[in-house]
């Protein structure tokens, strides 16, 4: 067996015992909330890591699993296509644009099945993609259906941390940053989520970065 895949088979075993859900899970809601989880270190605990990149191709293996199982069902759709996004978001310039496609794909069936999926946040996803992919003719993106698709998930969860931080995004990266300091600082005024803390700090800090940066 060579390095790489070592290194794979190793990573594999660590996320089912790190997260023990993905082994045990006692319905969809906690294999959901696994994938969650298991999205949340990958992204905020191993950031900057060398292994991240390994870790979120086991953790997409996985939450395709889950989607096989569960093939009518949006929410663990709408996570594989989180996941995948990550992966993009990481990605060289050779494979961003098509993990970025299949991320897209994945969360618009998740939206197809349930616009209202993860209270709103098949929406807000869908739309954070097309507005982060360049438009025609290099990639898919875009900006009028990324700016319909926020509000509609804005509209969902009003309060709501990624909801306000997202759209706050959305508006600096069309230089309203004005307003997009209004929806970030009701962002930070979001109740702190005890069940999904490694998510909710590492958001936080994210919203902090983005204020830091306005005019």
């Amino acid at each position: 067996m060579n390095l790489r895949k070592s290194l794979g088979a190793a990573l594999a075993a660590l996320l089912v015992l790190s997260w023990p859900a993905l082994a045990v899970a006692a319905s969809l809601q906690d294999e959901v909330k696994a994938i969650n989880d298991g999205w949340a270190h990958v992204t905020y605990e191993m950031n900057g890591s060398s292994h991240q990149t390994v870790a979120l191709a086991q953790l997409d293996h996985v939450a395709a699993t889950l989607v096989a199982r569960y093939p009518n069902q949006a929410e663990p759709l709408l996570w594989e296509g989180i996941v995948v996004s990550e992966e993009a978001n990481r990605a060289n310039i050779f494979h961003k644009l098509s993990l970025a496609t299949r991320a897209r794909d994945l969360i618009a069936r998740a939206y197809a099945l349930n616009p209202h999926a993860a209270n709103g946040g098949a929406a807000m996803s869908l739309g954070v993609l097309y507005y982060k992919v360049p438009g025609s003719p290099l990639g898919f993106g875009d900006k009028e259906r990324a700016r319909a698709l926020l509000r509609e998930g804005l509209a969902l969860d009003p309060n709501g941390l990624d909801a306000n931080y997202f759209y706050g995004d959305f508006l600096h990266d069309k230089g309203n940053d004005a307003i997009a300091r209004t929806y970030l600082q009701k962002a930070l005024r979001a109740p702190h989520d005890q069940t999904r803390p490694v998510w909710d700090a590492g958001r936080r800090r994210e919203v902090m970065a983005l204020l830091h940066q306005l005019h």
